[in-house]
């Protein structure tokens, strides 16, 4: 902790970060096969991501969808970012 000061002292970050995972779990009473829980946990660590970097999740879909480009891939972001 006093070697890294960037590390919060608290976990509020990790715990809010599956809050919404775990409602949708509940709500929906969970997803019908395996490939379901994957594409449901695939699409909510991306927008969970994208709401980080402050991009628009929606944009980004959009974006890979059409293929143009307009958004570069989250990687480079988040180097671009850490730099």
């Amino acid at each position: 902790m006093l070697e890294v000061p960037q590390v919060p002292l608290h976990n509020n970050g990790a715990e809010s970060d599956i809050r919404e995972y775990v409602t949708r779990r509940k709500v929906s009473g969970g997803t019908r096969s395996e490939a379901g829980r994957r594409a449901r946990d695939t699409l909510v660590g991306l927008k969970k991501t994208c709401r980080k970097l402050g991009i628009s999740f929606w944009q980004f879909l959009i974006s890979r969808l059409r293929g143009d480009g307009q958004i570069p891939p989250l990687p480079d972001v988040i180097r671009t970012l850490a730099s």
